[in-house]
């Protein structure tokens, strides 16, 4: 299992979730699960490296071939509908002029590579490529297979740096580096998916105006946060349905059935890991997140605690939806396994970081700090 915090996923870590210890009884027994997700894990480990390189290369090169600079982060700034998420004018020669050294290219995309949701992303999706290239009995062509796992994998990496613009928790001498490089990863995020087909490209466009929909929400939430309520935080979670989603149905090529149930199964995958990190960015920032689900459910309650108790209810919710998925897979789909052990690391990670904020009774000192 991979993580962000690799300390989630010890063997004193699973001991201390019920579904830590379903995970290692299936390793102990080498169930078909627990194999098939250590073969993709161990795959990753090979194949990561190479995949930070090609990403760092197409990154620089789009860099250095961009003549107008300012052209491109207005684009940019009109199609994501904020000139928050660009850095000003007069600052573009000097951060192109620091971007341009492959060193600090380098140590910018290892940091936000440096996330959740593309660490425990990248197995599943070279798993969901193989899976359905088996199903639909297609012929192997590593150049489509590649370009379409990481421009998606780019995709999801594109909003780690727009989060973090967003929020201000986290890298903040790096900000305006991140602002200049947004435009330049999601153009190559669409060269690399356009290899896979129209209808793949056009999945993946769909997803982004959904995804742009929800990171709206959340900035205005942000202003805002007592007008929060059920529907509008169901509507910020387009961000995660929108990116896992649309990059599950395109590890089909966007064909059905597999599209369908790639996309239902790793969209509520998507939103229950959303759940548990906003446990782990409350434990880690000393407050309750703006916008979340501990957010909306303390505000209701007038208890934190309870808020909290009814978000990991709330991720089970998600998670039983991300199972309805597997029923629906055809009977000959040799993944399944794979699937259901995914969805016990994803249980695993949200009672690991409840299980993390009981024990760190930080209840009284959130209470302090909610919004009025």
């Amino acid at each position: 299992m991979s993580s962000k915090d690799e300390s989630v996923f010890s063997k004193e870590a699973l001991m201390g979730t019920q579904a830590g210890k379903e995970i290692m009884k299936q390793g102990l027994l080498r169930g078909k699960g627990y194999k098939q997700f250590n073969q993709y894990k161990e795959k990753t480990e090979q194949e990561f490296g190479s995949f930070a390189k090609r990403f760092v290369m197409s990154l620089h090169g789009a860099i250095q071939a961009d003549n107008s600079p300012a052209s491109t982060m207005q684009k940019f700034a009109e199609e994501v509908g904020s000139a928050d998420l660009v850095p000003a004018a007069d600052a573009l020669q000097d951060l192109k002029a620091r971007l341009s050294s492959p060193d600090v290219l380098q140590d910018r995309v290892a940091r936000i590579l440096n996330s959740n949701f593309v660490k425990m992303t990248f197995p599943v999706f070279n798993a969901l490529y193989d899976g359905s290239t088996q199903y639909f009995g297609d012929g192997e062509s590593q150049e489509k297979r590649d370009a379409v796992i990481d421009g998606h994998i780019i995709a999801i990496d594109l909003s780690e740096p727009m989060d973090r613009i967003v929020d201000r928790d986290e890298d903040l001498e790096y900000l305006e580096d991140y602002k200049f490089m947004s435009p330049y990863i999601l153009a190559i995020a669409r060269q690399k998916i356009a290899q896979g087909g129209d209808s793949v490209l056009k999945a993946f466009e769909d997803g982004f105006k959904d995804a742009r929909v929800g990171q709206y929400l959340d900035v205005k939430l942000k202003m805002r946060p007592a007008s929060i309520n059920d529907e509008v935080m169901g509507d910020c979670y387009k961000k995660y349905r929108a990116v896992m989603g649309t990059a599950g149905r395109n590890m089909a090529l966007n064909r059905r059935p597999l599209s369908d149930i790639f996309y239902m199964g790793m969209a509520k995958a998507g939103e229950c890991v959303g759940c548990g990190n906003e446990i782990e960015d409350a434990i880690k920032n000393g407050s309750v997140k703006i916008p979340s689900w501990p957010l909306y459910y303390a505000l209701n309650t007038g208890d934190v605690r309870r808020g909290f108790e009814l978000t990991m209810q709330k991720s089970e919710l998600y998670l039983d939806e991300a199972k309805m998925a597997l029923e629906m897979l055809p009977e000959n789909f040799s993944l399944k396994p794979f699937l259901e052990f995914l969805f016990l690391t994803v249980r695993h990670y949200n009672q690991y970081w409840y299980n993390e904020l009981v024990r760190g009774a930080h209840f009284d000192e959130f209470e302090k700090r909610l919004p009025k």
